[in-house]
């Protein structure tokens, strides 16, 4: 305990009150500049600086000269005149710009408090206390919002706007910013919370964002040193939390690199050496927990599994600043997990949309990858073609514990491609959707999932549950009802009974028995077989101990207007259709739904977070009094109107054959019921 640690209580209150009685324009907090002007208001705050720091360290004994004489304003002048010297983030050291009087639109709004998060635009005000509202949760009322707010990457946007203009409003911004932000955050909870500053995610943000600017203007005299000294004051408590309150999966490859940012750029905190050994046992088991040997991450979210290797790559460069070596474990994860990305990406760029992702591109994430790890393959898959070297394998991939069949037939921009899920549920971020497919062709998404929407606010009350289930997905429901939770994990990888990739075609099986407030019992089998260069078969079996009726849902992209071309669905898109053709079974109820909001949610698309709008579900529906099997055929086009024809041509107790005929060519396929046991695919002129 310090020699005023006994001071404590009386001050905090005295600073609480201090932060709840000024008025805007009167806050005294608002003009500190120097270490004396913060010492004056907040003296507490200047002497906890120090509770944390080694003052035994090389380089810092004037600092405990001061200290010992209890010259706290001194001591604290003494340690930032180290850190401007130190050599702890020469890398992050930026040479202050000549002033000028440039401005950057994005940034000048930030300067107005207004910020846009997750594509919605909100102000935060002004408290009654002086303070601005971080507790703010936009004009949706969204929890997401006010979360993301206190991550404080729109103040990483204006320390780059003052970086690249020279202009000091911004970082006049930044100081006013800082000091706002520090003091109201205080006291710290010191225990695991989800409001809106103290959660983890933030604080996680926060000090990897603090840390880069800390360093990048030492040499600003717009950064004040009353708000150097605060931010010295709150990243210990931001360490603490990362350290004791974390969580798993990808939060935790977040969190443990923020604390390993702390220690590695602020050595002289006392724990820091500790934080570091703590960080490696984490990261290293965490990562064999939640990374398959396949290299996807176990959420099975492809934004989940940017993130997680965003992290793990930042939490390796840290490891190497701090002089600490990784198993070899490590990194080679970390390449399986660029791997995975260059493997299942589209043929445009953008990655899978799938459980709570996004459909974002990953084709910089590629190139930066294989320029990494001198892959020239992954480079030709993002380039489509234009660079590097063709790939030894492919051009379809399948990954065995996620349970994840990417088709292809090839690398160009117009090549044929599918996300076929025969994998478990995930651990996080997870979809009811299970046996879905998605499709696209010639330079144009056509088969979709519905996206994720929001997880908090008047979007997520609306669409959330649409997100989650089956409905929102291109599978069967049964009596209505979709898919409950499965396995949130993969025991082990799917083998050649699941999956076949042949150079003709790639075939995969799953099934699924857990339905939502289902009477009885049933079952949904699916086989999916792409026949390179041509189509795709669905054949969806259902098992059920009583009639149901059935309903297959197909969602189309908002680009696409498809028509009901008698039993079958078309699109008549310029460049890149599908044709959807029943196969065998007749008397089906087509309906076309887009926009839906009455009786149910049905027929919405979302891109991204917060981007969402209507799209059409072409829904067939139809009793059955038994078991029961449907053939689907999905031939794309690059123009409308091709020609085809398809029948069940038999079926037997263990397989049905299936014949095809697109623009002349014949196939004839054989499906087993179970499995990929007979699977063969036979082509006739």
């Amino acid at each position: 305990m310090t020699k005023y640690r006994f001071l404590n209580a009386m001050l905090m209150t005295a600073l609480l009150l201090a932060m709840t009685t000024h008025t805007y324009g009167q806050e005294p907090w608002r003009n500190m500049q120097t270490v004396s002007d913060l010492y004056k208001i907040y003296p507490e705050l200047v002497m906890e600086v120090f509770e944390p720091i080694d003052l035994d360290l090389p380089g810092l004994e004037e600092v405990k000269m001061a200290y010992n004489r209890e010259d706290w304003v001194s001591a604290a002048e003494a340690l930032l005149h180290h850190y401007r010297t130190s050599e702890n983030a020469k890398e992050l050291a930026r040479e202050i710009p000549p002033s000028s009087g440039l401005s950057v639109a994005a940034a000048d709004t930030v300067l107005n408090y207004v910020f846009t998060i997750q594509n919605v635009r909100g102000v935060v005000p002004l408290g009654s206390d002086g303070h601005r509202d971080w507790y703010y949760k936009g004009p949706n009322n969204d929890r997401e919002w006010a979360w993301l707010s206190n991550r404080h990457s729109q103040l990483a946007e204006v320390v780059n706007a003052y970086f690249e203009t020279g202009n000091v409003k911004y970082a006049v911004f930044v100081d006013d910013f800082l000091k706002d932000f520090i003091l109201k955050s205080l006291p710290y909870p010191a225990v695991k919370g989800s409001e809106s500053i103290w959660r983890g995610l933030e604080v996680a943000a926060r000090a990897k964002v603090w840390t880069r600017l800390f360093y990048a203007m030492s040499g600003s005299e717009q950064l004040s040193d009353a708000t150097r000294l605060l931010i010295l004051r709150s990243l210990p408590d931001h360490a603490h939390y990362n350290r004791n309150f974390h969580g798993g999966n990808n939060w935790l490859t977040m969190e443990i690199s923020a604390l390993s940012t702390i220690a590695a750029y602020f050595p002289e905190f006392r724990e820091s050496q500790a934080w570091l050994d703590y960080s490696i046992d984490a990261m290293v088991e965490s990562m064999r927990n939640q990374v398959y040997p396949d290299g996807v991450q176990t959420e099975l979210a492809s934004h989940y599994h940017n993130v997680s290797l965003h992290n793990f790559e930042l939490f390796k460069e840290l490891c190497e600043k701090a002089g600490r070596s990784l198993p070899a474990y490590f990194e080679n994860t970390i390449e399986s997990m660029y791997r995975y990305i260059a493997h299942a990406v589209r043929p445009d760029g953008y990655r899978i949309l799938n459980n709570d992702g996004d459909r974002g591109s990953d084709r910089e994430l590629i190139l930066a990858g294989a320029q990494k790890y001198q892959a020239a393959d992954w480079e030709y898959i993002a380039t489509n073609g234009l660079r590097g070297s063709i790939p030894a394998e492919g051009p379809s991939f399948f990954f065995p514990w996620a349970g994840q069949l990417i088709s292809r037939n090839g690398y160009g921009p117009h090549a044929h491609w599918s996300f076929f899920d025969v994998g478990p549920w995930g651990s996080g971020h997870q979809h009811n959707d299970k046996l879905h497919l998605s499709i696209a062709a010639y330079g144009r998404d056509l088969l979709v999932d519905a996206g994720r929407f929001a997880y908090t606010g008047a979007v997520a009350e609306k669409f959330r549950p649409y997100a989650l289930s089956s409905a929102g997905h291109n599978l069967l429901l049964i009596d209505g009802k979709g898919q409950g939770k499965g396995p949130t994990h993969a025991e082990k990888p799917l083998t050649e009974e699941d999956v076949v990739i042949t150079e003709d075609f790639d075939f995969a099986y799953g099934i699924f028995d857990s339905f939502l407030d289902l009477e009885g019992e049933a079952s949904h089998a699916r086989s999916m077989m792409y026949v390179r260069d041509h189509f795709w078969v669905v054949v969806d079996r259902v098992i059920t101990d009583r009639p149901r009726t059935i309903e297959a849902l197909w969602h189309w992209h908002p680009d696409c207007d498809p028509v009901i071309d008698g039993n079958r669905i078309k699109t008549n898109n310029s460049l890149g259709n599908l044709t959807i053709v029943p196969v065998g079974t007749s008397g089906w109820r087509i309906d076309q739904v887009r926009g839906q909001e009455d009786p149910v949610i049905q027929g919405w698309y979302s891109p991204e977070y917060n981007v969402y709008g209507p799209n059409t579900t072409s829904i067939y529906q139809m009793p059955i009094s038994e078991n029961s099997q449907f053939v689907w055929v999905l031939i794309p086009s690059e123009r409308s109107g091709v020609v085809t024809r398809a029948s069940v041509i038999d079926t037997t107790e263990s397989e049905l054959r299936v014949e095809v005929e697109v623009a002349g060519d014949r196939w004839v396929l054989s499906i087993p019921h179970a499995g990929t046991d007979g699977v063969a695919l036979l082509r006739e002129q």
